[in-house]
């Protein structure tokens, strides 16, 4: 006996044989406005629904799942568009995965075939002038609402493709979000605000989602509104609203077409020659580090980035390696660059209960017997649950010379 089909297999057809004619016979050279597309799918339905009965509610959602097929991202679109998901994990055409709330949930969709998800990934990297293949299985890239994306093809992805997006929240978190959420408290706020203002070199490290990049835009707010900023990234992702003088570059992956690669180093030099008060670098994880702390070294005064580490003090030697890799020098004049060049560490943490909080502001003091000595300002403690308050500030010429004040 023949097994019946379900409505959802039913469904399913109907909508893949809609799909399938309207590619067939749109005229994708001219361009068609949102309205006209969803004039012509409203009319495929209505053709359609005469011979097979389509509740309502199945026509509405049809019509919402075709046009995202055609104009938009197809399925990713819903939860692209759900300002709840924070990161969408994507494990081949079947598997994928959302973050909700800080808590991994599979989703229930998949792809059609494995050809549809290759021909988003090419949409979403054509989209920011990336090139993705097996030649060149690996880019990192973003959508147009700056979400940040990374995709890993086969061969090197064996059940892939694989794309992980991470969605950034449509307004960007401020310093008053961030007490609000508890990542730390007003006092603590004031005390950066006036480091920023004078011209502290920062950089702020953490783990993987500890939220270092939403701090840095958090930071960034605290520049001046009158100077020159530039922002040197591998894919945009920093949101910098209340700089109006804002250069931001991105660098280029070499492609099919004969471009040559542009670098996170080639941009900070280039960056050094367009007259910068600070210049911001997203993260800092190979040998651009000297770079940055060159121009950190040379007025760039103010300059900000992020590093992946585990506390304040691992990211020093975490730099030393950085810095090896771009440049054969004797540790002891890397560590004394360093020290001469970085003035805080804000190091960042993911609690257990998903939080993300402020675990130490930390002054990198000078050189000592080949050893750079930090001194924690802040430290958060366990017991009491509070970033709390260890000793003064010790280096405050950076203050004086800007006439301010620590609060």
């Amino acid at each position: 006996m023949e097994n019946r089909k379900t409505r959802r297999e039913i469904y399913q057809e109907i909508k893949r044989d809609l799909q399938q004619e309207l590619l067939q016979e749109l005229d994708f050279s001219k361009e068609l406005d949102e309205e006209e597309l969803l004039e012509i799918i409203d009319e495929k339905i209505r053709i359609r629904s005469f011979k097979q009965r389509m509740w309502l509610e199945e026509k509405e959602h049809m019509r919402k799942e075709i046009f995202r097929a055609l104009r938009r991202l197809d399925i990713l679109q819903e939860l692209i568009e759900d300002p709840r998901i924070t990161e969408i994990m994507i494990n081949g055409k079947d598997d994928i995965f959302i973050e909700q709330e800080g808590k991994l949930y599979r989703w229930e969709n998949g792809f059609d075939s494995e050809e549809k998800l290759n021909n988003i990934i090419q949409q979403i990297v054509a989209g920011c002038n990336r090139v993705v293949n097996e030649a060149s299985p690996i880019v990192d890239a973003r959508l147009a609402n700056g979400s940040r994306v990374n995709v890993v093809l086969k061969p090197i992805a064996l059940n892939g493709p694989i794309v992980t997006i991470r969605r950034f929240p449509e307004k960007p978190v401020d310093m008053e979000k961030l007490i609000e959420l508890g990542a730390l408290e007003e006092s603590h706020c004031l005390f950066l605000k006036s480091l920023v203002a004078a011209g502290y070199n920062i950089l702020i490290s953490g783990g993987t989602g500890s939220g270092k990049t939403t701090f840095l835009n958090a930071l960034s707010n605290f520049i001046p509104a009158e100077e020159r900023v530039i922002t040197i990234e591998d894919s945009a992702e920093l949101q910098l609203v209340s700089v109006k003088n804002l250069v931001r570059l991105e660098t280029r992956n070499a492609n099919a077409e004969g471009c040559l690669p542009v670098t996170i180093r080639d941009l900070i030099k280039t960056a050094l020659r367009m007259r910068p008060d600070r210049i911001v670098v997203g993260e800092v994880r190979g040998a651009e580090a000297v770079d940055l702390l060159q121009a950190m070294n040379t007025g760039h005064d103010g300059s900000l980035s992020t590093g992946h580490s585990n506390s304040a003090a691992d990211m020093l030697s975490r730099l030393e390696t950085m810095v090896l890799m771009g440049m054969d020098l004797p540790v002891a004049a890397i560590r004394q660059q360093i020290a001469s060049a970085l003035d805080i560490i804000i190091h960042l943490g993911r609690m257990r209960d998903k939080s993300r909080k402020v675990l130490e502001i930390t002054e990198v003091c000078d050189c000592e017997k080949q050893k750079i000595r930090l001194r924690p300002i802040f430290v958060y403690h366990y017991g009491s649950e509070k970033l709390e308050k260890e000793r003064e500030l010790e280096n405050v010429a950076k203050l004086q010379a800007a006439g301010l004040s620590l609060v």
